[in-house]
């Protein structure tokens, strides 16, 4: 939670914003594995992070994949907006804006918040409810988006 003082003097616990990249290249998924110093460290997600001050939620998550992963990559669309205040394992309550993203090129490698980087086949991904945070359910409602595409983007 993030403590702010309004204009009237009272304090108030407001959430954070977060993106998500939902990335498919040829029947593959690109997933990080945390760094085992952050919260969940060691499990895989979704590359995700903070949105800055100063920068769009679509700036934001391709910033973040390109620090995360080394890839560079076009927001197709927005996928969900989830503003559920009950997200897994922490509790800092977030707002989340999960985009479909077009890989474009690979510009570099990843940073200290990922230990590894991987194209992960469709029908081989972890065990969903084994990814870090909530990101199990998003992969899988991507994954029913995928069979019969519904409309988007999805609030939840």
């Amino acid at each position: 939670m993030i403590t702010c003082t309004f204009e009237n003097g009272k304090k108030a616990s407001l959430r954070h914003v977060v993106v998500h990249a939902i990335m498919e290249n040829d029947g593959k998924l690109l997933l990080v594995k945390r760094a085992p110093e952050l919260s969940e460290g060691g499990k895989w997600s979704l590359p995700s992070g903070f949105l800055d001050r100063d920068e769009t939620v679509s700036e934001a998550v391709l910033r973040e994949l390109r620090e995360e992963t080394g890839w560079d990559g076009a927001v197709t669309s927005l996928f969900i907006i989830k503003s559920d205040p009950n997200r897994p394992h922490e509790d800092r309550q977030n707002v989340s804006f999960h985009f479909l993203v077009t890989p474009l090129k690979k510009v570099g490698g990843h940073d200290s918040e990922s230990t590894a980087v991987a194209w992960m086949d469709i029908s081989g991904l972890p065990p969903l409810n084994a990814l870090a945070f909530d990101h199990g359910e998003a992969v899988a409602l991507y994954l029913k988006h995928r069979a019969n595409p519904i409309p988007l983007p999805v609030m939840l």
